[in-house]
C-alpha cells in the first residue's frame, strides 16, 4: 500500500475535504470513512502542494497529521498554514489534527492547536460518527453568528 495522490472533481454543493496524511494505512482508512460520508476527497502531498490547495477551495474538512513532513506538532507547518487563512474561510472548514499523541475529543487540544477536533489514530473505527458529531456541532455554534453577518452584509 502506497501514500495516494488523490484529486477529485468538485462540483458546486459538494462536501470536499483534504487529507493530509503521509502514512499510507491511516490515509486509507480515513479516505475511505470520508467518501462513505459522500466528501470529495484530495490528499495533499507536500507543504507548498496543500498551501496551494487551501487557499485556492475552501474545504469542508481538512485532516492534518501531526507530523506531517517529519514535523512536530508544535511546529507543523500545515498547521501553521491553516492558521494564515482568511477567517471567514476558515470558520467554514472543520480542521482535524490527527496523531498518535492527541486523545480523542480532548477540546483543550483542540483549543491549543486553533483545531475544531483531535483525534487519535487508535480511534480510526469510530471516525464517521465521532466526525459527524463535530462538524455538526461546529455548524450549530456558528449558525447564528453567521446568520448575523448574513443580515450585517457581511457575508
Amino acid at each position: 500500500m502506497s501514500y495516494e495522490a488523490r484529486h477529485d472533481i468538485f462540483e458546486p454543493g459538494d462536501l470536499t475535504a483534504l487529507v493530509c496524511v503521509e502514512q499510507p494505512e491511516p490515509q486509507q482508512q480515513i479516505i475511505g470513512h470520508l467518501t462513505s460520508m459522500d466528501y470529495k476527497v484530495h490528499t495533499g502531498l507536500f507543504l507548498e502542494d496543500i498551501a496551494l490547495k487551501m487557499k485556492s477551495h475552501p474545504y469542508d474538512v481538512i485532516f492534518i497529521d501531526e507530523t506531517f513532513g517529519g514535523s512536530t506538532l508544535a511546529q507543523n507547518p500545515v498547521l501553521a498554514e491553516s492558521a494564515q487563512l482568511p477567517l471567514a474561510q476558515r470558520r467554514n472548514q472543520f480542521l482535524v489534527v490527527i496523531g498518535h499523541s492527541v486523545m480523542t475529543n480532548d477540546e483543550m487540544s483542540s483549543f491549543i492547536f486553533s483545531a475544531d477536533l483531535v483525534f487519535s489514530y487508535g480511534d480510526l473505527n469510530n471516525l464517521k460518527p465521532v466526525l459527524r458529531r463535530g462538524v455538526t456541532r461546529q455548524r450549530e455554534f456558528y449558525h447564528q453568528f453567521k446568520e448575523c453577518l448574513k443580515i450585517e452584509g457581511m457575508r
